[in-house]
């Protein structure tokens, strides 16, 4: 029963990693850069190369027309992807938490084991986090380390105050890496810690990715 807790809440966070991100960068000052986060760059290539291989996952779907319609902001939800990974990164660092390989493993066979198989688990997270095949292991890393950030600050994602604490760890975290986004992709608000541009708030996207409504479209 815990472990099918905790699957559940995995997956259905894995949409706030989707969600957050950008602030105003000088794209004078870091050429080719999609945001600068900690002094260390984010190309546009980068951000672009993730959104095709959404794109070409999409459209081997048979519901490949209504997935990329619904997924209009897809480039600025990958940079957004990115770039909260930075932040969960520091987050995560300065409350001493790490991730194993065997704690993804076992998360995404959890999920595999809850949704009908792994084949079910890329269907989803495709579809309703917009995450290609090969960036699943990567979200579901992000979402192990939401879960143990939680874990060493005593908070509770389930409950509003642990929401709370868990936000207060990252935009701190936020802070601390002066993060730069170039124009062209919106603005970074360290509060909300997601683009000012992208209207779904990080933690409120609580919907299990097998049998609810597609979060963040």
């Amino acid at each position: 029963m815990h472990r099918r807790r905790r699957t559940a809440l995995a997956l259905s966070t894995a949409t706030l990693l989707a969600a957050p991100l950008l602030t105003a960068c000088g794209s004078e000052a870091h050429p080719g850069a999609a945001a600068v986060v900690g002094g260390d760059r984010i190309d546009v290539a980068t951000v672009q190369a993730q959104a095709s291989d959404v794109r070409t996952a999409q459209q081997a779907s048979d519901r490949s027309q209504e997935l990329v319609t619904k997924s209009g902001q897809l480039t600025r939800v990958k940079l957004s992807g990115l770039i909260f990974g930075r932040v969960l990164d520091r987050a995560a660092k300065d409350a001493g938490v790490s991730v194993s390989r065997k704690e993804i493993q076992q998360i995404r066979s959890d999920a595999a084991a809850q949704s009908g198989g792994d084949e079910a688990v890329r269907t989803g997270m495709l579809e309703q986090r917009w995450v290609a095949p090969g960036q699943i292991d990567a979200s579901l890393r992000q979402e192990v380390q939401l879960q143990k950030l939680a874990q060493a600050i005593g908070a509770d994602l389930q409950s509003p105050a642990g929401v709370q604490a868990v936000g207060q760890s990252l935009t701190k975290a936020s802070k601390a890496l002066h993060i730069d986004v170039n124009p062209r992709y919106g603005s970074w608000d360290d509060q909300k810690v997601q683009l000012s541009t992208y209207k779904a708030p990080w933690i409120t996207q609580v919907t299990p990715v097998e049998g609810q409504e597609q979060a963040g479209a």
